[in-house]
Formats: C-alpha cells, structure tokens, sequence
C-alpha cells in the first residue's frame, strides 16, 4: 500500500511537540511491514532540500494565484520526504507563530499546504491512501470533498484523520472561507462553521474517512464535555469510525542500550552507567553534581497550563524544601518560562531551566533523571513517559489520556508497577503522588525493582502501525463503497 502522510512538522527536520515524533517513527514502521510511504511538510527556515521536484506549482486561492515549489528531502529509513516549498509562508522565525501569539496568516500558511499535498497525492506521488494529522492538515479532506470532488484521480483518496491534541482547532472568521477558495456551503453547523467561526480541525472531522487519536482513553474522553473542547458532539457522531491506537516509541533513537547521546550506556540489566548519566546531566545544568543521592526530577515539555505546570507552580516551593534537584526544558507560556528562571535563579544548586528545544539535552533528562513529572491536565498520548520507562526514569503523572493507559501504578508490597499516578488535578494530590516516590526513591532494592519494570515494558510502534495498517484498508474500502462520509457532512 502507498501511504502519504502530510503533517505540519516531523523529525528530523522539524519540531514543536510529539506530533514530530510520531509522524518520523510511524512511517519508518510502516516501511518495515512492507508498505510504501511518503510524508509532507512544510520546508521551514533551516530545512534542507536535495533537489526540486516541481519548480512551481500554480495553486488558487480566493485571493489568486500562487506558485510554490516542491523540493525533495530526501530519503531516509526508506520513507520519502517532500516539501512544501513558499519561503513566504514558511521560511519563518517559528513554525506557527512567535512569542505564544499564531501567525494571523495562519490558514492561508496550511491551506496551501493542503492544496499542494494532494497535487502531489495527483502528480508526483499518486498515492492509495493519505494520512492526516491535526488542523493544519484538515482542509485535505475538505478540498477532496469539495473543491476536488469532481476529479477523477484524487476525488476517490480515502483519508485517515489524527487528532494529536484535540484543544487545537485552527479557528478563523467567516471570511477566511473565501480567502482559501472553499464554497460558502461549508459555513454551516453540518461543516465547518463553530459559533460564528470557521474550524478547520471540524472539517477534518467530518470529511475523513476514519478518525484516530493516539491512546484509548483519549478517544473516550474527546467524547466528553470536558475534553471535547466544544468538538465532543461531532466526535460522538462519528463515533463508529473513531479508534484510539496508542502512539509508539523508536526504541532505534529513544533507548539508553544504543543511544549515543547520553553520558554511558546502560541497561536493564546493568544500570552502572546511569549514574554518569546523571552526574552529567547535572554538570549541565550546573548544578551539585556531588550529591548523587538526592533525587532528580527530569521536565521536558511545552510549558503550557494543558501541561499541569499551573499545579507545578503551586507546589515549587515545598517541592524544592524536599530536598530534590529539577531540571526542565522546554519553551510555551511565559508566566511558566519565568516561574522556571525563577526558581533556578532562587535555588541555583538545585534547580536548572533551559527555555529552548533541544534534541540532546531531551537525551540526557531522559537518561540521567531519577523521576520524570507529567502532571498533565490531559495528555492525549505522551511519549516521554513511555521514553522514561525505558530509560529507567520513573514517571511522576495523573491518570488522564495516555498517561493512564501507559504507566501502572507501583505497588512496594508486590513489587509490581512502573510509576506513580495522581486521579484528581489539584496540586496536593500531586504533592502527595511524589511525596510517594520520593519514599520508593529511599529504598535502593525497591527503586530497582521499579526501574527494571518500566524497562521491560514494549511501546515499540509494530502493534501500532498494525493497527493502522488496518485501519486504511478499511478507508480504502469504505471509499470505495462511498460510505466515506456521515451523509448529513456533504
């Protein structure tokens, strides 16, 4: 089977959040069991193309015409890779906007985007079925149902929709449908029209053929009122072509036995090397470096309110009187960029920050951390937990999404579990959650016994991309028998 994936960002050449991840180890899973698979980006500032593939492609909007390229990147792990090529959407300071406020360009960015990945899907890479994730995707269904619908060679496509994070619409006025050339009959509550807006992340919704999102629990709670987002009753509609497959881990990057990134090597069954690991991660974030025996507590995350660092904020200082180290990485709100510099400034033997993505330091959290803290107030799949276990780093998270479906609670008296998790947000119930660590942490036998669970644990991505292996020949199927769609949607 030939898959497209079109995608706002993927690894290695370009990141905000797991969405990257996912969409370099899935393909390359893919590519294992035998299929074909190609992925579409945007060529941001810094990404490299070997060559052009389509010197320039006349692509219509409401406002005229533009003429993007499309520049090949290359082939790697045997998935071929495709850009976007418009520097002036996309050769960019950030790949969605700066300083926490979106590019208000935003919908033209990814609605040509859009257009330009199904001609490719027509005329460079004719493909059996495409693979779309989040908003800045969902207009390829739309166009396919609507623009392209009277179009013989894409009109058919199946397509398969990802909700990565069900919080993010791509909202816009009324008069952004004109502006992207979409039929004003899409402005209604059957389509895309959300309270006097329109929603892209709606139209992927109802125009693909099958919905996913990246655990079980997630699919169940985007049903709900809480986690819907507004979106809860169109998910429920389309409640039948829902599944939740849980987001894997690339053991080839993410495993402390081959990772050449971290300080030494180590395993399940000779952790030695985990203790350099940690005295160099300490050594990076300048920190005591001498006390081995205090716990480190690892963040890398989006500092963002979703990522529970509202209850982090609560209990910073009676954390810190716990006589732990922390060190975080990552970038997002500035009230949590500044809680962080703040604290490291007021505790600079234990607390370290580094406000930036960075791939190696990602590395070294994972690998010299004693603890890793997702307190999430919902976290649709998570990778770091499932990237911790593996790495012998205990998570610390609440039960929501796939923090729930992929960490067991410790229990000391069997000895079984892998981490430790908190039912209800608030910021006690975290302090008592890691207080409960912090006890396992005292007891070197029983922090072994931990850590050796988690190792064990396979998140590896065969079973996933199985599933949605699967998942596209049903697509394919149902596309044929032109059931692709709620037949209230067109």
């Amino acid at each position: 089977m030939r898959i497209l994936f079109v995608a706002s960002e993927g690894l290695p050449f370009s990141k905000t959040g797991g969405l990257a991840d996912v969409v370099e180890a899935l393909p390359k899973s893919l590519v294992e069991a035998g299929h074909e698979v190609a992925v579409v980006l945007p060529r941001y500032r810094g990404t490299k193309a070997t060559a052009v593939v389509v010197p320039s492609m006349t692509i219509p909007d409401g406002r005229g015409l533009r003429f993007p390229a499309v520049s090949d990147g290359t082939v790697l792990a045997g998935v071929r890779y495709y850009f976007v090529d418009d520097p002036e959407y996309f050769d960019r300071e950030q790949l969605y906007g700066v300083k926490g406020v979106d590019y208000p360009d935003n919908a033209l960015r990814f609605g040509e985007f859009s257009r330009v990945a199904i001609e490719i899907a027509k005329n460079v890479w004719p493909a059996d079925v495409i693979h779309c994730h989040d908003w800045q995707s969902a207009l390829v269904p739309v166009l396919l149902r609507t623009v392209y619908a009277a179009d013989p060679l894409v009109s058919g496509l199946p397509v398969v929709f990802t909700i990565h994070n069900m919080g993010y619409h791509g909202l816009f006025s009324r008069d952004t449908l004109a502006e992207l050339g979409l039929p004003e009959s899409l402005f209604r509550i059957e389509a895309m029209e959300f309270f006097g807006h329109i929603n892209l992340l709606k139209g992927g919704l109802i125009y693909s053929d099958y919905l996913t999102t990246v655990s079980r629990k997630y699919a169940q709670e985007i049903q709900t009122e809480e986690f819907g987002h507004g979106l809860d009753g169109v998910v429920r509609d389309r409640s039948s072509r829902l599944r939740g497959i849980l987001n894997g881990a690339d053991y080839s990057i993410w495993s402390p036995e081959n990772d050449p990134l971290i300080a030494s090597q180590y395993s399940a069954k000779d952790l030695t090397g985990k203790k350099a690991c940690k005295k160099d991660l300490l050594e990076q974030f300048k920190l005591d470096a001498n006390d081995l025996q205090r716990p480190l507590i690892g963040i890398v995350s989006r500092f963002a309110a979703q990522k529970g660092f509202d209850l982090i904020e609560e209990i910073a200082g009676e954390l810190v009187r716990e006589n732990v180290s922390i060190v975080a990485l990552g970038a997002g709100e500035p009230r949590y960029e500044a809680l962080f510099r703040e604290l490291a400034g007021k505790y600079p033997r234990q607390v370290g920050v580094k406000v930036a993505y960075d791939n190696t330091l990602a590395h070294k959290i994972e690998a010299g951390s004693d603890m890793f803290l997702m307190p999430s107030r919902y976290e649709p799949c998570g990778l770091n937990q499932i990237y911790s276990l593996r790495y012998g780093t205990v998570p610390i998270v609440r039960a929501t999404g796939g923090l729930d479906d992929t960490i067991e609670p410790f229990d000391p008296a069997s000895g079984r579990g892998t981490g430790f998790k908190f039912e209800k947000y608030d910021a006690k119930d975290l302090m008592a959650c890691i207080r409960k660590a912090l006890t396992s942490f005292k007891s070197a036998p029983v922090w072994q016994r931990l850590q050796t669970n988690g190792m064990a644990r396979d998140f590896s991505w065969r079973a996933s991309a199985g599933e949605y292996a699967q998942l596209y020949e049903a697509a394919r199927k149902a596309r044929i028998l032109n059931v692709g769609v709620t037949s209230n949607s067109m």
